[in-house]
């Protein structure tokens, strides 16, 4: 898949995603009673399934460039 198609799925997908994500938690809050008697948990469930989702795509994206940045910083002071 190249950089163009995986934007376009990014820029697609992800908004389509989030819908079918908040119409899910509607849907839960509106048919499960545990749901609605406790709604600070669900609330907190709720919020922490993105919240760790982004956390890990941004650890993963940022250490893979600091180890590319590691490596181009490695090589560049072998040709000193």
């Amino acid at each position: 898949m190249d950089k163009d198609n995986r934007f376009a799925l990014l820029v697609l997908g992800l908004p389509i995603l989030g819908l079918l994500y908040c119409v899910g938690i509607i849907v839960v809050l509106r048919s499960v009673l545990f749901a609605r008697e406790h709604p600070l948990l669900i609330g907190f469930g709720v919020m922490f399934f993105p919240f760790t989702l982004a956390v890990t795509i941004w650890m993963r994206a940022s250490a893979k460039a600091y180890k590319e940045n590691k490596f181009m910083m490695k090589s560049e002071n072998k040709n000193r």
